[in-house]
Parts: C-alpha cells; structure tokens; sequence
C-alpha cells in the first residue's frame, strides 16, 4: 500500500512537473512572440525610414509607408499563427490534423470566398505595381476621393464631403490616379462673341504669369498657362481651353485661385463672360421682308 501511494506520489509530482514545465515553455512561446513582433515592427519601421531619407520624391515616400503598413500586418498575422501552432504542440495537441482539417476547410471556403480570395491577389498586385498609395486623389471601383489605407482586403477612400468608401480590391478593374507626380488644372472659359479673341488670350496671361509669381502659389504651379485655344462655339459663348501644370493634388486650388483672379480681370477690362441669350425670330414674308414685331410693355 505504502510502495503504491509512493508509486502515486511520485506520478503526481512528475504530473505537475511536467504541466509546470509546459506553462514555462509556452509563457516563453508568448513573450518570445511579443518580442518578435515588436522587433518585426521596428525593423520594417526603422528600414522604412532609411528607405524614405534615401528618396527625394514624396510620392516615393507614400508608396514606402503603404508597404510598410502591409508589411507590418503579414508579419503580425505570420508571427501569430506561428506562435498558436507552437502553443497547440506544447498542449500535446497534435496540428497534423488541425493542418489537414483546415486544408479542406480552406479548400471548401475558397469555393465559397471566390471573391475575398480575389480581393487578397489584387491587393498584391495594386501594391507591387504600384498604383495607389496613401495620400493619392483616386477613381477606383467607381468611387473617387483621397486614399487614407489601402490593405491586401480593400481600399479607404474618403470623398471630398467626408463620406468614406470602402472598396473591395477585387472590384477594382480600372484605377485613375489624379495625383501622380504631378498634375493638370484644365480650366475651361466662356467669353462672348463680340470680344476680341486675341485679347481675351493676353488678359489670360497676365492672370497665369500674376498667379504664378504670387509667392503662396509659387511652388504649386511648375510651367506657365498653356492655352489650347478656342475649343467651342457654345450657344452663348466661345469657350476656350487652358491647363496649370502644378504639383500633385493642387489642381483644385489652382484653378478655383485662378478663376478668381481672371473674373477680377474680365471686369477691369471690360471682357463679357456671357450668359444664355434669346433671339426672338417673327419669321419673314417669301420677298425677304419681316413683319413688324410688336412689343407690348405694362406696367402696374
């Protein structure tokens, strides 16, 4: 009785022992975890911003933080699934079949999720091929508006009236980027047809070279106005059509600064900016003479 209560004694302290061993191994699991993330995330930080220092280009600089934002999520979720694995094996829980079982269950999933798998390999390839990065103006799966984060699952983007869009990659099959490297204020203008063609053109030039010159404006604009010329007989006006090329993103203040100015200077000189007019016809006699129009003003 003695040997087997020894016999007892004896497994329950290699019981504990080994339970004790196993919580020390898996506590070393989660911290060495820990650690590894927060090495990953400084690493792919610090080698972000020896990357960026070594970049002139601040478009450069938003494809590199984009990357390192993707690259800091694989590495967590890496890191994670890693560290579980390791935890389930310390439990004497065998992951053959858990690998096995997820390895149908994926499979069943993939037929189910044809989408979000799509989703994931557009992501890669907008990233690697460089297509979108934070802080571009885009028109991406019929939504447009500032990238605040694009991910391997989606793109964020945000429109001008605050509203946010969340759009799936796998829905991007064309993407219009408005503020890569640099961009182009196109202006389209209405004079009326009685002015002077080649007046309106230099009024329209001193208001480039005067917008150009102003020292907030200085660094947005990069070349001179580029008048394309008459572009249209409209209905009331003769439209003619011009363009800034300015810096990424600066097309909209450009242009509205720009038509401010221009209005200012129309004015002083006299140049109509028109607006819809109404020719009443009577018609005409076979003889070519037109009756009479009669006009018939009352007032109360």
């Amino acid at each position: 009785m003695d040997t087997l209560l020894a016999s007892l004694g004896l497994s329950d302290a290699a019981t504990l022992g080994a339970m004790t061993q196993s919580a020390i191994h898996i506590a070393i699991i989660l911290v060495g975890a820990w650690a590894l993330k927060l090495l990953a995330n400084k690493g792919i930080r610090s080698f972000r911003l020896y990357m960026a220092n070594r970049k002139d280009s601040p478009q450069e600089k938003q494809r590199l933080e984009t990357l390192g934002r993707v690259f800091r999520y694989a590495a967590n979720v890496l890191i994670t699934v890693v560290a579980g694995m390791l935890v389930f094996a310390e439990l004497g829980i065998s992951i053959a079949p858990i690998l096995a079982t997820a390895g149908v269950l994926g499979l069943a999933i993939g037929f189910g999720a044809q989408s979000l798998v799509k989703d994931y390999f557009s992501g890669l390839f907008l990233l690697l091929e460089d297509q979108i990065r934070h802080g571009d103006v885009v028109e991406a799966g019929g939504k447009a508006g500032l990238v605040e984060e694009v991910t391997l699952r989606y793109v964020r983007l945000r429109s001008y009236d605050g509203n946010v869009h969340f759009v799936p990659n796998g829905q991007i099959d064309t993407v219009t980027n408005m503020t890569r490297d640099f961009s182009f204020a196109v202006i389209d203008i209405g004079v009326a047809y009685r002015e002077n063609i080649d007046e309106v053109f230099s009024v329209i030039r001193e208001a480039g070279e005067a917008l150009r010159a102003d020292e907030k404006f200085r660094d947005l604009i990069l070349e001179d106005v580029d008048i394309a010329g008459v572009d249209n007989w409209a209905d009331s006006a003769v439209m003619i059509r011009l363009r800034f090329k300015v810096a990424p993103i600066q097309q909209w203040a450009v242009r509205r600064e720009f038509l401010r100015r221009l209005k200012e200077a129309f004015d002083a000189r006299g140049i109509e900016i028109p607006y819809p007019h109404l020719t009443v016809y009577a018609g005409q006699n076979k003889d070519g003479s037109a009756p009479p129009l009669r006009l018939i003003t009352q007032t109360n």
